[in-house]
């Protein structure tokens, strides 16, 4: 278990290295603080997995060194009750001089673990990471996936209490990204805490328990990772935005179990969501693979010049489905004057498996490269579930959806 209480860290930005000396000689104030962090609290227990997404520059790399003790923290605390690891900035704790063996007894030696530890878990590193005869050449001559690929092996193999992730595994191939992510998910069910930053949201929204949403060194939120992702997207929108009212990004309840986000410049309004089945009857629940329509009614508070509709299907980790809008679809929409309302029906066959899937609807205005606008006027997040249950007669199969496989044997 790991407990962060109130950890700041401040750094000090000199606009010339001769203004660090005039500082100490003359005793004036020549730099300026830059707040890395502030105030920063958490919990992680055991089995547990938080993740931290924030934008460039909001912290998240600073709390994962601090945590690793690479810096120190200004004010605060950190408990945990055991060994902490984890794979942060490629090449931390490396000698470029030294072979990967080498690499293996001095990185180990940092992370504690006692020469005959290393000896006896030497061999399990090598195998994981899969490096051939590259072991025995300096590391000066890895490529950054060949250093992953060790840095991870290490890491992992040192038996920590908590295992801290950073971007650095994005830079291995597809094959030992997987292979690490299930290292990662057997590390948890054995009880392991991990602190995982990434800007992929599906992994943050599959593998966390909870997450913390920072911005310039301060949490803005902090718990459903689904609702922390949501209010992430948000505030991308809102830095993308160039209209002329602001987007406001705000918290709405949605259910007794949870919270959504709904992101809106109030110029255009959802005046109603429907689920109809082909009978055009209200349902709030299907059988798979069967045609559904979702009819969606706007009105427009200003005057809109290309305006464009987007829906999005997810399944009950807020991990995309399907999502589309019209602009995508090559569809040109006229205009809408104030006042005026418009009716968007999306009719489409659901071959999903057997589950709850949130529905969520967007407005825009004025597309342009892919799937870009000018003008983001509302994302209403989960406005509606649509339960999916299994169709009898149907081929049995893992997954999210039926890809209807024509098999032949021969």
């Amino acid at each position: 278990m790991m407990r962060v209480t109130g950890i700041s860290k401040r750094f000090k930005s000199y606009h010339t290295p001769a203004d660090r000396l005039k500082e100490i000689i003359l005793r004036k104030k020549y730099h300026r603080d830059i707040v890395a962090l502030e105030d920063i609290s958490f919990e992680v227990g055991e089995g547990e997995t938080l993740g931290i997404v924030g934008q460039n520059g909001a912290g998240k790399s600073t709390i994962l060194k601090i945590l690793s003790g690479i810096l120190l923290p200004d004010t605060g605390s950190i408990e945990i009750d055991g060994k902490i690891t984890g794979l942060l900035e490629l090449g931390t704790g490396f000698n470029p001089e030294l072979t990967g063996i080498e690499n293996i007894y001095m990185n180990g030696t940092f992370l504690g673990m006692s020469r005959t530890e290393i000896d006896q878990k030497k061999a399990d590193m090598m195998d994981f990471a899969e490096l051939g005869e590259f072991i025995y050449e300096p590391i000066k001559t890895y490529s950054s996936g060949m250093l992953m690929r060790l840095a991870f092996s290490i890491a992992i193999h040192a038996e920590p209490k908590c295992f801290l992730v950073d971007e650095a595994l994005s830079v291995g191939d597809a094959y030992f990204q997987q292979k690490c992510m299930r290292k990662i998910i057997e590390f948890k069910n054995k009880g392991g805490s991990i602190i995982f930053i990434s800007h992929d949201m599906n992994a943050v929204k599959t593998l966390c328990d909870s997450a913390i949403l920072l911005d310039k060194g301060h949490i803005l939120d902090y718990g459903d990772p689904k609702s922390i992702v949501d209010f992430y997207y948000g505030m991308i929108l809102q830095k993308s935005h160039m209209g002329d009212a602001e987007v406001e990004v705000k918290k709405i309840c949605v259910s007794e179990k949870g919270e959504s986000s709904n992101t809106s410049t109030g110029e255009v309004k959802l005046v109603s969501f429907k689920i109809l089945n082909e009978r055009n009857e209200n349902v709030s629940y299907i059988e798979s693979e069967q045609t559904v329509k979702f009819v969606c009614e706007i009105e427009s508070l200003k005057d809109l010049s290309e305006p464009h509709y987007g829906l999005s299907v997810r399944n009950n980790l807020g991990v995309s489905v399907f999502e589309t809008n019209t602009y995508c679809m090559g569809i040109h929409n006229p205009p809408l004057k104030r006042g005026q309302t418009v009716k968007i029906t999306y009719e489409m066959k659901m071959p999903l498996s057997a589950g709850n899937y949130s529905l969520s609807v967007g407005v825009a205005n004025k597309g342009y490269d892919r799937g870009a606008f000018e003008e983001y006027l509302l994302m209403a997040h989960d406005v509606d579930i649509l339960s999916i249950v299994s169709k009898d007669d149907a081929i049995i199969y893992s997954g999210v959806f039926n890809m209807d496989p024509q098999v032949s044997v021969k």
